[in-house]
Parts: structure tokens; C-alpha cells; sequence
């Protein structure tokens, strides 16, 4: 895994297997999870093995801070009540109900160790379920749900963890201690994202650079996890709040910093999460070389253990959350909470979790069946992906649950479009008072703040394919043409020699930026 040809592999196929399933329409995360599973039984395939330093500082953080950016922090405060019941309530539960049950199941499991089994299979990774939900267009109030679930969740495990391997290998550890070990962990993990947010939020107003603005972002969520995990507190949590800050204030920064992070983020988030479903295929035959006891009796107890995860979310759903609000008189949709109940599928940070699991105990011994705790592990991982991941879909179709926020978000933007417009053209009267210097100037500013509030009206009307193509639609398909001719022409120039490199990468970035503006829908 260490050498660079395995590793320079392993970014290529697992993107390769993304560009291809996107490409067919089909959930990425589900094919390279498929595709590692052959190739780890290919001979000459290297033995890839998760470290889990790498997981749990390279690549963690930066997959929690994309998602935090990308996340409603008021729409996070708005449903905050389902959201700590699943993060925290949940995987407490699930801790429980998965330890309880490994513990029955496995003769000479201390209840210990089952626990730290508990906790590391406890919290669900949505990347899978929300790339789902997107495609079938999930209403937006459980997308809201499942991201935020998955931002916090993995803090309450690692904490639950923590705690239970503590006990596992004799440091000692109470229930008043475990107490506050969590709580050290949520607060202290609060208040330094919190903190690292406002303080860089404030740097990056001073910088007024936006190469400068984008390189201190790249550092936020390693520091922020590593500085947490420092004073014992939660290291997820602080990169989580310090996502959710900046991106809730990202308005406040440039044009041109905003597209870069943009395209910054949504890069090394679609390569790590490639990485990650790919390994978590290809850890199937370092997994099974590790076992050592009857293989047989273990793979029930994966399967059962796999039952008791998914019937304790079903259970937790249900029981806790759905039922009282109906009976305090409420309506909630039984369908919408189906769909909560069944979007529970393991990932990596359960697999790396496992991995991290001491080899010996504080007497100098052994940790206790290691190695069954890292197949079973595995084993859960692997079948609530394949089982909830291809079916989640099906389900969601089969409820008829859609998102009816479309017509609703067309309806809010023209009408904040049409105010937009008013304003900007009072300023513009206001800058060009008293003079007709600007008048051909002013006349086609009027016309392009005009095009884009009508644009988001006619959004709200029949398709193109039943009114004919709209003025809106007309204007980028025909400007979208002009610049293609334009850059022909600049292109030309550059080959001919007539025009410097550095020219043309610049005039190249303003026609980007228009078509970039043209194709936004």
C-alpha cells in the first residue's frame, strides 16, 4: 500500500470506475465497492490495507468539511431535534444493540470488546444515501436529515469508541467518566470548529487575495481536527462547526474565491470518495487472511449482527421518533421515516475505526478477538452497502416520495430576481444621474439585469419543448456559440504565434467564467 505504483493505481481505477458509472447513470459509491471485490481477488493485485491515520486525518476531515460547506446550516438548526436523535441517540442505541448482540453470539466475546465492536459499526455513512436521494430527488427536509446525521454521528461513535476501548484494554473507565469523556469531546469540538472558523473568516477578509483566501481554506479542516484531537475533545465535531461557519458565511467572500473553492472541493471530494469505496472492496482478502477461528460460525454472526444493526435503526426510527409525534397529534409521513429507517449503510470510518483497535491490551497481551471484531466490521460495512444501497432506491420509488420544492424554489427566485433588478437599476440610475455620457452603456446593463429576472420567471412556465425555445434559452445558445467562435480565433492566434500563452489563459478564464454563468440552470 505504501509503495507509489499501488497507490497511483488505486486513484486511477477508482476514478476511472466513477467516470464510468456516472456516465451510466448508476450510484458510484455501490460499483467501486463491487468493482474492489473483484480485483481483491485478482492475483497480482496489491494487498491494500487501511491505515487508519490516513483515514481519520487525510481524509475524514476533508470529506467532512466539503459536506459542512455544501450543508444548510439553517436548515441543520431547523431540524436539529431528528438530527441529535440519529447522531447521538441513534448510534448510542445502536452501540448497544449491536455489542448486546455480539456478545450473545460469540462464545468467550468480553462485553467489553463487544462494545468497541458496538461502537465502531454504530454510525452509518450517507454519501451513498444522499447520492441516491439526489438522483431521485428525495424531498429536501430528509436530505437535510441524512447529511446532517452523517456530519455528527461519526463523533459520537469515535467518542463511544474511545471510551469502550479504554475499558477493553484495562486503562478503566466509568459510567461518570464515559459521561464525561462525551462531553468534553462534543462541547470541546464545538468551541474550537466554532473558534477556527471565526478566526479564519476574519484572516481571509484581511488577505483581499483570492489565491491566498483559497489556500488558508485548504488548511482549515486538518487544523481543525488535529487541534481538537490535541486537548482530547472531538476532532469531527470541530470540523464540522468550522465548515458549517464558513460556509454559511461564504457570501462574504469574492467571485473569484467562491468559484475556486468551489471547484477545489468538489475535485478532491469526488477523488476521496472514490478512494474510499474503492477500499473498502479491495480489504476483502486482507480481512479474511486474518481470521482465525471457524469461519463458518462467523459468518452468521456477521449476518445476524447485520440484522440487529438494521432492525435497531428501523426500531430507533419508529419507536422514538416517528410515534410521539403522532401521537402528540401531529402528521408526520410514515414514507419519509421508512426511507430515514432504511439509509443506513456502513462506511470506511468504520472499517479505519476497527483498524485502530490496539493490538495489545495494557497487561501486554493480545486484544481479544481482534480479529473477528475487524471481519464482522467488514462484513457489516459490505452488506449494508450492497443490501440498503441497491434497494433504496427501489424503495423510494416504490413509497412515491418526491421532493415538491422545485416549483417553490423557481417561485422564490424570480421573485427575488425581480427585486434584484429593481434594485440594481436604481443604483444604476443613481450612478449615472445628471449625465448622458452612458446612455448606450447603462441600455445594455438594463438589458442584462432585466434578462436575468425573466429568466427565472420563465422557469416557472411550460418547458421548452412545449412553448418553443425561450428568449432565455435563445440568448445562451446563441452566445454560447459566439464565445466558441471567439475562442477559435484567440486559439489561432496563440498557435500563429501572434499571441502570448499567458494572454490567452487569461482572456481563456473571462470566457469561462460567461459560459459558466450561460449553463447555470
Amino acid at each position: 500500500m505504501h509503495e507509489l505504483p499501488a497507490v497511483i493505481a488505486l486513484l486511477v481505477g477508482a476514478l476511472a470506475v466513477t467516470a464510468v458509472s456516472r456516465r451510466l447513470g448508476v450510484s458510484a459509491p455501490l460499483v467501486l465497492v463491487v468493482v474492489g471485490l473483484g480485483a481483491s481477488a485478482v492475483p497480482g493485485v496489491p494487498n491494500y490495507t487501511i491505515d487508519p491515520q490516513v483515514i481519520l486525518l487525510l481524509i475524514l476531515p476533508p470529506l467532512l468539511y466539503t459536506a459542512a460547506l455544501n450543508s444548510s446550516s439553517i436548515g441543520i438548526r431547523a431540524n436539529l431535534r431528528p438530527i441529535g436523535l440519529l447522531a447521538v441517540g441513534l448510534v448510542l442505541f445502536s452501540t448497544a444493540a449491536a455489542g448486546l448482540t455480539a456478545w450473545a453470539l460469540l462464545p468467550g466475546l468480553p462485553l467489553s470488546v463487544a462494545l468497541v465492536l458496538g461502537a465502531v459499526i454504530a454510525p452509518p455513512d450517507a454519501v451513498a444515501a444522499t447520492a441516491i436521494g439526489r438522483r431521485v430527488g428525495l424531498p429536501r427536509r430528509i436530505m437535510t436529515v441524512l447529511s446532517g446525521e452523517s456530519l455528527v454521528n461519526d463523533a459520537t461513535a469515535l467518542t463511544a469508541y474511545r471510551v469502550a476501548v479504554a475499558a477493553a484494554i484495562g486503562t478503566g473507565t466509568s459510567l461518570l467518566s464515559g459521561i464525561g469523556t462525551f462531553l468534553l469531546a462534543a462541547i470541546g469540538g464545538t468551541v474550537i470548529g466554532y473558534a477556527i472558523g471565526w478566526a479564519v473568516h476574519r484572516i481571509r477578509s484581511l488577505l483581499r487575495d483570492d489565491m491566498l483566501e483559497s489556500a488558508v481554506g485548504l488548511i482549515v479542516p486538518f487544523a481543525a481536527y488535529l487541534i481538537a484531537e490535541e486537548v482530547h475533545a472531538s476532532g469531527v465535531l470541530a470540523v464540522v462547526v468550522a465548515g458549517l461557519y464558513l460556509g454559511h458565511r461564504s457570501t462574504a467572500r469574492n467571485a473569484a474565491t467562491r468559484l475556486q473553492d468551489r471547484a477545489v472541493w468538489s475535485a478532491a471530494d469526488t477523488l476521496l470518495e472514490a478512494v474510499v469505496f474503492a477500499l473498502i472492496g479491495l480489504q476483502l482478502s486482507t480481512v479474511v487472511a486474518g481470521v482465525s477461528t471457524a469461519f463458518g460460525p462467523l459468518l452468521l454472526t456477521g449476518v445476524l449482527l447485520t440484522a440487529a444493526v438494521l432492525l435497531a435503526r428501523v426500531v430507533w426510527v419508529f419507536g422514538v421518533m416517528y410515534l410521539p409525534a403522532k401521537l402528540r397529534g401531529k402528521r408526520p409521513d410514515w414514507r419519509h421515516w421508512a426511507i430515514v429507517s432504511w439509509a443506513g449503510m456502513r462506511g470506511v470510518v468504520s472499517l479505519a475505526a476497527a483498524s485502530a483497535i490496539p493490538a495489545f491490551t495494557d497487561t501486554g497481551e493480545p486484544f481479544p478477538h481482534r480479529s473477528e471484531v475487524l471481519f464482522l466490521t467488514f462484513f457489516v460495512t459490505l452488506a449494508t452497502l450492497l443490501l440498503q444501497g441497491t434497494t433504496l432506491s427501489r424503495l423510494i420509488r416504490a413509497l412515491g416520495v418526491r421532493g415538491g420544492e422545485d416549483y417553490t424554489d423557481a417561485l422564490a427566485e424570480a421573485e427575488a430576481q425581480q427585486v434584484a433588478a429593481r434594485k440594481a437599476q436604481e443604483r444604476l440610475d443613481e450612478l449615472t444621474a445628471g449625465t448622458n455620457r452612458y446612455d448606450e452603456i447603462t441600455g445594455v446593463l438594463r438589458q442584462a439585469s432585466q434578462q436575468r429576472s425573466n429568466q427565472a420567471w420563465e422557469r416557472l412556465g411550460r418547458s421548452d419543448a412545449e412553448l418553443g425555445e425561450s428568449p432565455s434559452a435563445a440568448y445562451r445558445r446563441l452566445r454560447g456559440e459566439m464565445l466558441a467562435a471567439e475562442r477559435e480565433v484567440f486559439i489561432s492566434f496563440r498557435d500563429e504565434r501572434r499571441l502570448d500563452d499567458e494572454v490567452l489563459r487569461r482572456v481563456m478564464h473571462q470566457l469561462d467564467l460567461e459560459e459558466l454563468w450561460l449553463s447555470r440552470d
